[in-house]
């Protein structure tokens, strides 16, 4: 379907210098044998609307049984967003869910109050020569639904609603734009979108969302005489009517944003929550490893192993 609204007339045909607001560059990080890039939380911002961790996973190569074995390990206080251009991943956690994702697909794990997964290759893709690619994200809830129930839902590429225009697709993940809704269950007013540009094409930013931000994950975006390259990440101004154009040999972005929300998030290891006091909740039930009356299970099928806090991560403060 076509942009709804449309590409006006009027619509403003680049970013001015003075649009962007902050422009991030991800550090790399080791998860395991497997470097990421981290665009957020970031020095210059912890979050865009509600995302508080982007993540950008390869592209990488694997030869045969190689794979990625991220362990069983537990999640307080956000939803995780799993999306690929690349591969396949194998998910299990404690709600029973067993769910492979392929590219285009979405895997929304509603963490709330706990949850325990992990995500690793399967053994039928390690068995031949793959890649990977993709990218995962954490939203952090709204404060009054932190402690919320948790929820998984899986949604194929067909059921996410795509919209083009003059060189530009996009698929709209989670939330609302372009007078579009994605089918996933969201906490909070949101928008992320996987976007393809063809070399020179033009694509607008909702307009009716109070933080917006895009991450370049292949080509590049040129405006104001200046080209921003793959593996950054740029946060706009609020309230600007904005388009960005796509450089000699097109881009592929992904844009997000949403609602802020009420304040900054306290950020350990994987728990995210408006309260200190919540976070070291979580760290001592994780620590106690009680998986038949703690707060935490083990997923069915992925429970021979777990990631454990080590001293370092121990003694690692928690972060605002």
């Amino acid at each position: 379907m076509s942009w709804n609204p449309t590409l006006a007339p009027d619509c403003p045909d680049h970013v001015s210098a003075d649009a962007i607001e902050t422009l991030i560059i991800p550090r790399a990080r080791d998860i395991g044998g497997f470097e990421v890039r981290r665009a957020l939380p970031s020095p210059k911002r912890q979050m865009v609307g509600p995302f508080i961790f982007f993540d950008q996973m390869g592209p990488a190569e694997f030869i045969t049984d190689g794979g990625i074995d991220v362990r069983p390990h537990p999640h307080i206080g956000l939803g995780t967003v799993t999306y690929l251009y690349q591969g396949e991943f194998e998910h299990r956690d404690s709600l029973g869910t067993h769910q492979m994702i392929y590219p285009g697909e979405v895997n929304w794990m509603l963490a709330g109050r706990g949850v325990t997964h992990s995500e690793r290759t399967s053994a039928e893709t390690r068995a031949t020569r793959h890649k990977l690619f993709g990218i995962q994200t954490w939203v952090a809830l709204p404060e009054d639904r932190e402690d919320i129930a948790p929820d998984f839902e899986h949604h194929k590429a067909g059921a996410l609603p795509d919209l083009s225009e003059g060189g530009a697709q996009a698929r709209l993940i989670l939330g609302t734009a372009w007078g579009e809704r994605s089918p996933v269950t969201m906490q909070s007013e949101i928008f992320y979108a996987d976007v393809t540009l063809a070399p020179g094409a033009q694509f607008p930013l909702p307009d009716d969302h109070e933080d917006r931000g895009i991450y370049v994950t292949q080509g590049s975006i040129e405006n104001a005489g200046q080209s921003f390259e793959a593996g950054q990440m740029m946060v706009f101004r609020p309230g600007d009517r904005l388009s960005v154009r796509a450089g000699s040999q097109g881009a592929r972005l992904m844009a997000l944003g949403g609602e802020t929300l009420n304040g900054p998030r306290y950020v350990w290891w994987n728990f995210v929550s408006s309260s200190p006091d919540r976070i070291e909740e979580a760290k001592e039930a994780w620590k106690a490893a009680d998986w038949e009356k703690g707060p935490f299970h083990l997923p069915p099928g992925d429970a021979e192993e777990f990631i454990p806090i080590s001293p370092e991560l121990d003694r690692l403060k928690i972060k605002r």
